[in-house]
């Protein structure tokens, strides 16, 4: 009981017990106590005491895909225009701006047509979304996909994990409603899912094969969870994936909309990762539903696919200002009404995010006088990442007891790793899964935070971790390598 229960009114045992049981080990402990070891460091050397020194010099928060805290810089053309949104006045002095700070036109002009949307950037605007930047994502998706998309189907969203909660909001009716989430996955679907008091139905992605799904795999999870009394009513795909990194074939996305359309299913496509592709090509639900709809005429066309994208992660990487959207396609109107509403409690998203968003889906084309930098800065952001991505696959193969698939998309690689009888004990007698363990350690010893693969799920018997590749430089990489090998030589069997 909390030594605090007679004295106050909340207590740990009688808040909202689903909020308790909800995981999310991405930002867990782990996480939380490497920004105490960022803290302490800031305050420099030697330590206070009680503190102890520590055996390295910087953490490297490589748990999460937050690319701007690891030196991503943020591309100008985007940081321009946010200035003028900001402070219109500046707007007034454009001899000063383009002769002085090298604004080009095409920033100028895209600052005035956005204060022309939204008035101001310190307003609410519509619950759905500035209208004139609903169409321009609705532009953005029929040049992607080659096919109509209409604005009034598109939510703008406080970054896609806030669509997500809306959306699972509305499909979560009972106890008894489910979910089928790919494992490993990333843990909002089933911390949203545990706050929600409804049921995650797994389903296990192939690591033999790239860690693509199997739709027998998914077949089978469904039909168990039924025959237990799941009400299933919902399919979750992250594509590129998150922690594996990666990216569907065509045939499995039009494998996964034939299984929905016949057991009438909603599909939720994470897609926030869909430019950061090294191997294949992104193709969306969207544009394989349409294929489909175009080749079985009425078979998928009640089929509900809601698409998530946000400005977080691709070569944009503005987490901080909280913005994405979604798109509902095949929706009954009287369900999307509800959808409104939900939104709407929250007033809007953050607005300078839409003007954000506007720009991620609508960036200078070939012509405009920042392009040229706009492509430069873009290319060297895609590079980078690829670039970072092989070295770290590189550094995993020569480990021992390490198996890693080879990059192919988002910012994550997920290594297998295999420890010892003896290494497992000792994790059991400090309380800690076996990965969670290493990476316990890893921290302790390098400053370098990853995530156990514990967090995500992963099939019994099987151990994990997942890192970015954001982190500048290849010396923190040489840190997990050293790292790895005095581990293993400290608790071989």
């Amino acid at each position: 009981m909390s030594s605090t229960s007679t004295l106050r009114s909340l207590n740990l045992q009688n808040i909202n017990p689903h909020v308790r049981e909800a995981q999310y080990g991405v930002r867990g402990e782990l996480a939380q106590r490497s920004e105490k070891y960022r803290a302490q460091l800031k305050k420099g050397h030697p330590p206070t005491p009680p503190e102890e020194s520590l055996p390295f010099d910087q953490v490297i928060s490589a748990n999460i895909g937050n690319p701007q805290q690891l030196d991503q810089k943020p591309i100008t053309f985007f940081r321009q225009v946010l200035s003028l949104v900001e402070y219109p006045a500046l707007l007034e002095k454009e001899k000063v701006l383009k002769e002085g700070l090298g604004y080009k036109q095409d920033v100028i002009d895209r600052a005035r047509w956005l204060l022309n949307e939204v008035k101001s950037v310190g307003a609410y605007s519509a619950s759905q979304g500035v209208p004139g930047i609903r169409e321009s994502v609705a532009r953005y998706i029929e040049h992607r996909d080659g096919y109509p998309s209409d604005a009034a189907n598109i939510f703008l969203s406080a970054g896609a994990s806030s669509g997500v909660n809306t959306l699972m909001n509305i499909i979560c009716s009972s106890p008894e409603t489910g979910v089928l989430i790919p494992i490993p996955q990333y843990p909002l679907y089933t911390a949203t899912l545990a706050v929600l008091n409804a049921r995650m139905v797994p389903y296990y992605l192939e690591e033999s094969k790239a860690w693509g799904t199997n739709l027998a795999t998914i077949k089978e999870s469904y039909q168990k969870a039924k025959a237990e009394g799941t009400d299933v009513r919902a399919i979750v795909i992250i594509n590129p994936g998150n922690p594996t990194g990666a990216t569907l074939s065509v045939e499995d996305v039009r494998s996964v909309l034939e299984f929905a359309a016949k057991e009438k299913l909603v599909v939720l496509a994470d897609e926030v990762y869909q430019t950061n592709v090294f191997v294949g090509q992104f193709t969306s639900f969207k544009k394989c539903l349409r294929d489909l709809q175009k080749e079985v005429p009425g078979k998928y066309d009640n089929l509900e696919l809601a698409s998530l994208n946000s400005i977080s992660k691709g070569m944009v990487g503005e987490c901080g200002h909280r913005g994405g959207y979604f798109e509902l396609t095949g929706f009954d109107p009287e369900v999307a009404e509800q959808i409104y509403k939900f939104v709407s409690i929250m007033l809007c998203p953050p607005v300078v995010g839409q003007c954000l968003v506007e720009m991620a889906v609508n960036p200078p084309k070939e012509g405009d006088p920042s392009y040229p930098l706009y492509k430069q800065e873009y290319d060297a952001i895609a590079q980078g990442l690829e670039n970072r991505a092989n070295a770290l696959y590189g550094q995993f193969k020569k480990m021992e007891g390490v198996d890693c698939q080879s990059p192919q998309g988002s910012m994550y690689l997920f290594p297998t790793i295999r420890l010892s009888k003896k290494a497992v004990e000792q994790a059991k007698k400090e309380g800690r899964e076996p990965d969670n363990y290493y990476c316990s350690r890893l921290l302790d010893a390098t400053g370098i935070c990853v995530v156990p693969g514990s967090s995500f799920g992963q099939k019994e018997g099987t151990l994990h971790f997942r890192t970015t590749f954001l982190a500048p430089g290849t010396e923190w990489v040489g840190k997990i390598t050293e790292f790895h090998k005095q581990f293993m030589d400290e608790f071989r069997d």
